[in-house]
């Protein structure tokens, strides 16, 4: 029996996805909601969402990279958005297996992957798995350059019952109110958070959550950039100076990993600069996407 989360009231069925936009794919562990655009014969890329926020995050980054004539797939990671909870440990392998399943199913080969947070992780781990699938890796203030450090009420969460009971007390409001965090701008922030909100009334959405903090998710993956530097695939690295959720001197360790990165420090803008700067990033990924 499932801890009953008394703010998620609607199933995550086939009438709640016949109200979003996208297209949806039966995977090994579920149904993944996705949306592919741009020309068919357009260079792949592949936008990989971060720890919770679903794939709207990446709504100006889709559209400038469709009218430019790249074939662009945009998904949510099992547990968010309108793709499927399942019961199973929401750990690396599972985000791995999704993306190559979803690769694979839209015939996607040799993409350039963009990773945004825990989605630089996800695309890491991928590249070091399946490097002849990926010419060239984009990383947006990735997590993973160490473990990410979080308050101590946070790291209780983790604890079977109490994380559970927590998580349904307080859990809603506590992460409408985090996410705020990602944005320097403020007048960014409303407009963020409803948006975000809509998942949330879905059952399934506080345990994927919950399970990702549980298997490892917010832990370093330095020794998995190191072997994605090995392989000297070409490589942009973008973070926001005043990021508070990923901090930005954590990109010394990430260039530690991956040497050979092309990087750009983006001034005044938090966690998610593609989102908040997206007149500076968009020429940047062009010119790179590019070559």
């Amino acid at each position: 029996m499932s801890f009953p989360y008394l703010d998620e009231i609607k199933e995550l069925d086939e009438t709640a996805r016949q109200q979003a936009d996208g297209s949806f794919v039966t995977l090994a562990d579920g149904i993944t909601h996705y949306e592919l655009g741009g020309p068919e014969d357009g260079q792949p890329v592949v936008l990989v969402h971060g720890f919770s926020t679903p794939y709207f995050i990446f709504d100006n980054t889709f559209e400038f990279l469709v009218n430019s004539g790249f074939r662009v797939l945009r998904y949510d990671l099992m547990g968010r958005g309108y793709s499927d909870r399942p019961r199973v440990d929401y750990n690396i392998q599972l985000f791995v297996r999704q993306l190559k399943d979803l690769i694979d199913a839209l015939q996607l080969g040799n993409a350039s992957l963009i990773g945004l947070s825990m989605g630089g992780a996800i695309t890491a781990a991928f590249v070091s798995a399946y490097p002849e699938y990926v010419s060239k890796h984009v990383l947006i203030d990735p997590a993973g350059a160490k473990r990410v450090s979080i308050p101590w009420i946070l790291e209780a969460l983790k604890m079977p019952i109490f994380g559970e009971l927590a998580f349904g007390l307080f859990g809603s409001v506590s992460m409408i109110k985090n996410i705020a965090a990602d944005l320097f701008a403020p007048e960014a922030v409303k407009h963020f958070q409803a948006q975000y909100k809509i998942q949330m009334q879905y059952k399934g959405f506080k345990r994927a959550i919950l399970s990702t903090m549980r298997n490892g998710m917010l832990d370093s993956f330095y020794e998995t950039y190191a072997r994605v530097g090995a392989l000297q695939k070409s490589t942009l690295l973008f973070w926001g100076t005043n990021d508070t959720t990923v901090p930005f001197e954590y990109s010394k360790a990430i260039l530690k990993a991956i040497p050979h990165a092309e990087f750009h420090a983006i001034e005044n803008c938090g966690h998610i600069p593609h989102y908040e700067k997206p007149e500076i990033v968009n020429p940047i990924l062009l010119e790179f996407l590019s070559k």
